[in-house]
């Protein structure tokens, strides 16, 4: 290696030149000609190509559809879980925090689940109250995503706002976007105070909550819209509360 000891320092690589600082030292070394891999570093090399590319594919599915900012980290810790599997364990980013210092259990701490037919249940249960928060908005986004083909089938996503501090009395969303793939969904919690959504690190969070392997024989969709008898805030047409319990599209509130 060689120190450098020009007033204009470099890291990096420039040309077949390397620049790297140790113990508050600039040094430069040279490209090696020839790498030569094991049969272990190149099964790495593929685990790690293979996790990296379905990692990608689910940031792009749902990177348009989320409002809260993930942490810097997220990108490496997202392809770290599917490495071991090379990405074939799909089942494994169930949890993934995409901001890694909040979970949606703090929020709701009964945890939704999502039944075979695609229908997202929201237990009912007693919300915390927070200081300088009024409202949460439960976000709910779903993807289909054909890991094969490499594509995003479609997504869509449904919004409800709800008191903090108040009894909640359930809800179920109808996620079950149609098409063949993997069905990816994410559950977004966000923080509110005044209309305004918080900043704070503490009252966002966005978890994949469910994933769905891919079935053998896709279902059609059978909406039904029955009269809004809720006093739910909406914030698209999308939303739709009502007090039946059968399956509507996106939201049923539970009285």
């Amino acid at each position: 290696m060689a120190k450098q000891i020009s007033i204009i320092t470099f890291t990096g690589r420039l040309g077949n030149l390397i620049g790297y600082r140790r113990n508050g030292h600039h040094f430069l070394r040279s490209m090696p000609t020839i790498v030569r891999q094991t049969t272990a570093t190149r099964r790495a090399a593929q685990r790690f190509g293979m996790a990296s590319r379905k990692g990608a594919l689910i940031r792009s599915a749902f990177s348009g559809r989320m409002d809260v900012r993930c942490d810097s980290g997220h990108i490496n810790r997202l392809t770290c879980t599917l490495i071991p599997s090379a990405g074939m364990d799909t089942q494994s980013i169930t949890s993934f925090r995409f901001n890694r210092h909040t979970g949606t259990d703090k929020f709701l701490h009964l945890a939704p689940k999502l039944s075979r037919n695609g229908i997202l249940h929201i237990p009912p249960q007693q919300l915390p109250a927070y200081e300088g928060i009024d409202t949460l908005e439960i976000k709910v986004i779903a993807a289909r995503i054909d890991f094969t083909t490499h594509r995003i089938v479609g997504t869509e996503s449904a919004v409800l706002l709800v008191k903090t501090g108040e009894s909640f009395k359930g809800a179920a969303c109808d996620m079950d976007v149609p098409g063949t793939g993997t069905l990816v969904v994410v559950l977004q919690v966000r923080g509110i105070q005044d209309h305004i959504p918080s900043c704070n690190r503490k009252y966002f969070a966005a978890d994949i909550i469910a994933i769905q392997p891919p079935q053998s024989q896709p279902q059609l969709r059978r909406k039904q819209i029955h009269p809004v008898q809720s006093s739910l805030n909406r914030l698209s047409d999308n939303i739709t509360t009502t007090t039946s319990a059968q399956r509507l599209h996106p939201f049923t509130q539970r009285e």
